[in-house]
């Protein structure tokens, strides 16, 4: 149950995500066929399912007993009864990648009685590959990152869209940050735990499969992981989303969270 058990299903995440990144990229700058899932929930497109197929293919064979949750699957509720789950995001950034943008990636989490213990996020078409596990430090392509150190709140690059600075969202006033974006919200988390970005913040209901793995490359990085209101990432809920994600490191987590009116 300990670390031990952490890394070999980090291992087995990123053997997954190397396997299935090729996938992805033979459909990628081909015009696949895409279509717009039901409810306004954006595009999927076949690149997404052959991808999500590749994965549950290698994940499920090597782990049977495991849960499963991804965007791309069905729900099966049947995963709340599982202590071990993988929730994935075949294509995170559907839309990048579809416009044949490079910031798309594959987000891969498993996570044990709700906390996720280890985390891949993979970027194909940029060739990065981010993992964390449990107690162990967060690695791009194998080189150990860290979070920023930054404590002052004004001027500070926070990767978010515009919607999330409403000024009705912020009562303590909207913070004087730079604005920093990028379409996949999983490589978002990675950015902030690389320091090339200072926090990361997104205030609508989120899924998991979005936030599990970067959550904890975050953490693993030195950021602080929370929802909208300050409370941890619980993962494997029956509606699979949490009150929106906020990562940054301690002093300007607390200070972003003190402008949403949250302290």
């Amino acid at each position: 149950m300990g670390p031990g058990r952490d890394a070999e299903d980090l291992d087995l995440l990123e053997r997954a995500a190397r396997a299935a990144g090729p996938i992805a990229l033979i459909y990628w700058r081909r015009a696949p066929e895409a279509w717009e899932k039901p409810g306004d929930a954006g595009p999927v497109s076949e690149a997404d399912l052959a991808v999500d197929r590749s994965l549950r293919e290698t994940l499920l064979a090597a782990r049977p007993s495991y849960g499963w949750l991804s965007e791309e699957t069905p729900d099966d509720l049947a995963r709340l009864a599982h202590e071990d789950v993988f929730i994935v995001d075949p294509i995170d950034g559907t839309r990048a990648f579809l416009a044949g943008e490079k910031e798309f990636a594959l987000s891969l989490a498993l996570v044990r009685a709700g906390r996720v213990v280890a985390g891949v996020v993979h970027l194909p078409a940029r060739d990065l590959t981010y993992t964390a596990c449990r107690g162990g430090p967060a690695l791009c392509n194998g080189r150990e990152i860290r979070a920023s150190s930054r404590a002052d709140l004004t001027g500070a690059s926070v990767m978010t869209n515009r919607i999330n600075l409403d000024p009705a969202q912020w009562p303590g006033g909207v913070p004087e940050v730079k604005r920093v974006f990028r379409s996949s919200l999983a490589y978002r988390l990675c950015l902030a735990a690389e320091g090339r970005a200072d926090a990361m913040l997104t205030l609508r209901p989120t899924w998991e499969w979005d936030a599990a793995a970067g959550s904890m490359i975050a953490s693993a990085a030195g950021c602080v992981v929370t929802d909208r209101r300050g409370d941890a990432l619980v993962f494997n809920r029956a509606g699979a989303q949490s009150d929106g994600v906020l990562a940054a490191p301690p002093a300007l987590h607390q200070k972003l969270l003190a402008g949403l009116g949250v302290v």
